[in-house]
C-alpha cells in the first residue's frame, strides 16, 4: 500500500495527501534554534532522524511556526510584479514550497500512525487538523491562482521551457481549476468549508480504526490447530483466558489454522466490525459532503472529480475495465471455490444453500494446500527468517538497480524497532536516499503495510548559483511482521515476503526518482499508476531462481526445494487467481459506488448488493460492516480500482523484464531511466509504450492468474 503524497495534485487532494506548502525559515525543525530555512537537502542520517518530532511541544511549536512562515513564503510569491514573473520565482518557488512543507506535515502524519504515546498521537491529530485547515485556506487562495495563471498565460510563453516544465504548468492549472479556484468568491468559500469538514471527518475515520482494540478471549481448547509457540506468546486475561486481537499476524494465524469454528467466527466478526458503529456515520457523512463538493465544482459526482486527473479519466472507463475483468475471471473463480467445497476439512459444513462461511474460507484453503499440495505455510515460513530474507531482498534490489545499502540501527527514532537504510548509487557512491523501516506490530500502530514519502528525490539546475541540485529522498516503510521470540527468530510467511518486496518497491520508486520538479518526483504519479512499479517488483518473489536465492531454513540453511516452489507457483493461480481478482473487483466497485452521484447512501446495502451480484460461492455475512475499517474509502476514495488497473500493467512489464533477466542491471538501469526515474513527469501511457515498444495488454496478467 502506498500512502499518497501527490504534491502535483496538492491543491486538489490535500485531504488525502501527506504534502503541503513551504517555508523560508524555521526552528531546527522542531528544536530551539532558528535556521534560514527548513532543511530538505538531507545529507546525513541525523538530519533525516531530526525530521520527526519527539514530543507534544515539538509538534505544536513546529506546526504553528510552519503555518506562519508558509503564509509569509506564499505571500512573497503572490506579491511579485507580474512583468517580473518567471518559472523560477513563481512555478519552481511554489513547487519547492510544497516540498518544504511536506517535511513538516509528512512526519506528523507518519508519527500519528506509529507512535505508542496516546498524548503524542492526539497532538498529531490536532496538528493534522490545523494543517488541513491551513492548506484549504491558503491553497484555495484566488490571488495565488491568479498570480500563477498570469505567469502561465503571458510570461511562460517568453521562456524556453523544457517538456517537464511545460507539463508542470499545464497540470497545475488543471489542478487549480479542478479545485474550484475559477469559481465566484461565495461559491469558493463554500468549497473551502466543505473541504475542511471532509478533512476533519477523514482524520476521525482513520483515528478510530487505529484506536480500535477489539479482541476476543478464548480457552485453551478453543485454540486447537494452532502451534504451541504461537499460543505461548499470547497474552492472557485476568481470568486466565487467551486474548486474540485484530493485528494481522494473529488474525491470519487463527483464521488459517484454528480448527475451532467458533474461534474463527468470533475473530472474523470483530475484525470486520472494527470502528463500528462510529465510522458508519462518519463515512456516510463524508460521502454526502463529497457529493456536495462535486456539485459545487460542477462535476457529476465525487468519483468524476477523483478520476479526472487519473489514467482512467472517467468512472465509466474504470467501471467498464472492472466489469470486463469480472467476466473473464468469473468461471475460474467459481471453479476454485467448487474445488474447495469438494475438499472440506473435518468440522467444516456448508450453508443450507451450499456456500462456504466467510470465516471458514482461509481455513478451508489452507487445509486444501496441505492435503492436495503437501504445503503448510507455517513450514514454508521456516525458510524465511526475517534477517536472512530481508538481506536477500536487499541483495536483489542492489544488484538489479546498481545500488549499495548501508543498514544501521537508529537512536532517537519514534521506536526502538526502527532501522535505517542509507541508499547509494554503486557506480559513483552518490547518496540517493534514506529509508526508515518500522516492521513489527504494537499497540495502536497502523495495522497494514505501507510506504510513506517524506522528502522527494530531485535533480535540477539552480538558476541563481548555476549548480546542479541533487536531493536525496527520505522514506518510511511500515509493516506488521511477527517478532522474534526467545527460542525462534522472526519467520516470514511467503505472503509476508511478497508484501515486504512490494512496499520496498515503492521505496525504490521514491529513491530512484530524478525529476526536476518535486511534484513529479518518484511516487508522485497518477494514483492508478503508482502501484505499477511495486506490483511489478513483487513478482520477483514468485520466480523459482529468486526464491531459491533468498530462502534459507532457519535451522538447516537449506533453500526451498524446486518441487516445493513448483507447488507454490501452481497454488498462486488459486491464491491470486479468479476468486482473488473477483474480490478485488467487488471492492473496487464498492469504492466507485460510494462516490457516484447521490447522497444518503446506505453503505451496508452497497456492499451487500455487490457481494451478492458477484457471488462465487462464499456466504455474505450481514452482521459485518467492514467498510468502517476500509481506510481506502477516505484516502483512495473512488480510486481503489487502481490496484487491479495497475496490476495489468505490472504483469506486462514483469513479463518483458523477465525475458532479459531479473538480475540484469542493464535492464534495471533502463527501467530507472524510462519509468521509475520519470515519476509523474510524463503521461504513464507514454512511459509504458516507450519501455515496452508497443501498447500494453492484458495477456501476461490473464496468463498469470490462470485464465
Amino acid at each position: 500500500m502506498f500512502v499518497p503524497k501527490n504534491l502535483k495534485y496538492f491543491v486538489f487532494i490535500w485531504l488525502t495527501s501527506l504534502s503541503g506548502c513551504g517555508l523560508d525559515e524555521v526552528k531546527d525543525f522542531f528544536g530551539k534554534e532558528k535556521k534560514p530555512m527548513i532543511n530538505i537537502d538531507i545529507q546525513n542520517k541525523e538530519q533525516a532522524i531530526n525530521l520527526f518530532p519527539k514530543s507534544v511541544s515539538e509538534i505544536q511549536e513546529g506546526v504553528a511556526q510552519a503555518i506562519e512562515l508558509a503564509q509569509k513564503n506564499l505571500d512573497e510569491i503572490k506579491n511579485i510584479e507580474d512583468e517580473k514573473r518567471n518559472f523560477e520565482n513563481t512555478a519552481r518557488a511554489l513547487d519547492i514550497a510544497l516540498e518544504k512543507f511536506s517535511a513538516i506535515s509528512s512526519p506528523v502524519n507518519i508519527l500519528q500512525m506509529v507512535t505508542t504515546d496516546d498524548k503524542v498521537r492526539e497532538a498529531c491529530s490536532e496538528a493534522i487538523t490545523q494543517l488541513d485547515n491551513f492548506a484549504v485556506d491558503i491553497l484555495l487562495d484566488v490571488e495565488l491562482y491568479k498570480a500563477f495563471k498570469n505567469y502561465v498565460d503571458i510570461n511562460s510563453k517568453k521562456e524556453d521551457l523544457n517538456d517537464e516544465q511545460k507539463y508542470y504548468l499545464v497540470e497545475s492549472i488543471k489542478d487549480f481549476e479542478r479545485s474550484g479556484l475559477n469559481l465566484p468568491s461565495e461559491e469558493l468559500e463554500e468549497v473551502k468549508k466543505l473541504k475542511k469538514q471532509i478533512a476533519k471527518l477523514s482524520l476521525d475515520f482513520s483515528t478510530n480504526i487505529a484506536k480500535d482494540q477489539s479482541k476476543i478471549e478464548v480457552g485453551c481448547d478453543e485454540l486447537a490447530g494452532l502451534n504451541e509457540e504461537f499460543i505461548s506468546n499470547l497474552k492472557k486475561s485476568d481470568e486466565g483466558k487467551f486474548i486474540l486481537g485484530c493485528d494481522y499476524p494473529t488474525y491470519f494465524e487463527v483464521t488459517q489454522n484454528c480448527s475451532v469454528e467458533s474461534t474463527r467466527k468470533a475473530l472474523y466478526l470483530i475484525m470486520n466490525r472494527r470502528a463500528y458503529p462510529q465510522n458508519i456515520k462518519i463515512l456516510e457523512e463524508i460521502i454526502d459532503l463529497r457529493d456536495d463538493l462535486a456539485s459545487k465544482l460542477n462535476f457529476e459526482s465525487y468519483a468524476a472529480i477523483d478520476l479526472d486527473p487519473q489514467m482512467a479519466k472517467k468512472p465509466k472507463i474504470s467501471e467498464k475495465f472492472l466489469l470486463d475483468l469480472s467476466k473473464k475471471v468469473q468461471n475460474k473463480a467459481k471453479k476454485e471455490i467448487t474445488t474447495l467445497k469438494e475438499n472440506l476439512p473435518e468440522g467444516v459444513v456448508l450453508t443450507a444453500d451450499g456456500k462456504i462461511q466467510p470465516w471458514d474460507l482461509s481455513y478451508v484453503k489452507n487445509q486444501y494446500k496441505k492435503k492436495s499440495f503437501d504445503i503448510d505455510e507455517r513450514e514454508i515460513a521456516k525458510y524465511f527468517p526475517m534477517e536472512k530474507a530481508v538481506q536477500g531482498i536487499f541483495d536483489i534490489y542492489q544488484q538489479f538497480f546498481g545500488l549499495k545499502f548501508k543498514i544501521s540501527d537508529v537512536k532517537n527514532a519514534w521506536h526502538e524497532d526502527v532501522q535505517l537504510i542509507e541508499v547509494y548509487q554503486k557506480d559513483n557512491n552518490e547518496l540517493r536516499g534514506y529509508i526508515f523501516l518500522d516492521l513489527y506490530p504494537r499497540k495502536n500502530k497502523f495495522s497494514h503495510a505501507c510506504m510513506c514519502d517524506v522528502v522527494s528525490c530531485v535533480k535540477y539546475k539552480d538558476s541563481k548559483t548555476g549548480e546542479v541540485v541533487k536531493r536525496p529522498a527520505v522514506i518510511v516503510v511500515i509493516a506488521n511482521f511477527p517478532k522474534s521470540t526467545k527460542t525462534k527468530p522472526s519467520l516470514l510467511k511467503h505472503d509476508d515476503v511478497v508484501t515486504f518486496f512490494h512496499e520496498f518497491g515503492h521505496a525504490m520508486h521514491g529513491v530512484l526518482g530524478r525529476t526536476q520538479m518535486t511534484s513529479f518526483a518518484g511516487t508522485n504519479t497518477k494514483t492508478d499508476f503508482v502501484e505499477v512499479p511495486s506490483q511489478m517488483l513483487e513478482e520477483w518473489m514468485w520466480d523459482k531462481d529468486i526464491l531459491q536465492k533468498i530462502s534459507s531454513h532457519y535451522q538447516t540453511g537449506e533453500s526451498l526445494s524446486a518441487d516445493l516452489i513448483e507447488k507454490k507457483l501452481k497454488l498462486k493461480k488459486i491464491d491470486h487467481g479468479g476468486y482473488f481478482v473477483s474480490r478485488q473487483v467487488t471492492l473496487s466497485l464498492i469504492s466507485l459506488d460510494c462516490f457516484k452521484k447521490g447522497k444518503n447512501k446506505d453503505t451496508d446495502k452497497i456492499i451487500r448488493d455487490l457481494y451478492l451480484k458477484f457471488d462465487v460461492g462464499i456466504r455474505f455475512e450481514p452482521k459485518t460492516h467492514f467498510q468502517t475499517s476500509f481506510g481506502h474509502l477516505t484516502d483512495y476514495a473512488a480510486k481503489y480500482y487502481s490496484y487491479m488497473w495497475s496490476k495489468v500493467f505490472a504483469l506486462d512489464l514483469f513479463d518483458y523484464v523477465k525475458k532479459y533477466g531479473l538480475l540484469n542491471y542493464e535492464v534495471g538501469k533502463r527501467l530507472i531511466d524510462e519509468v521509475l526515474g520519470k515519476g509523474g513527469s510524463e503521461d504513464p501511457d507514454k512511459l509504458l509504450i516507450k519501455f515496452l515498444g508497443r501498447e500494453p495488454n492484458q495477456e501476461a496478467f490473464l496468463k498469470d492468474i490462470g485464465v
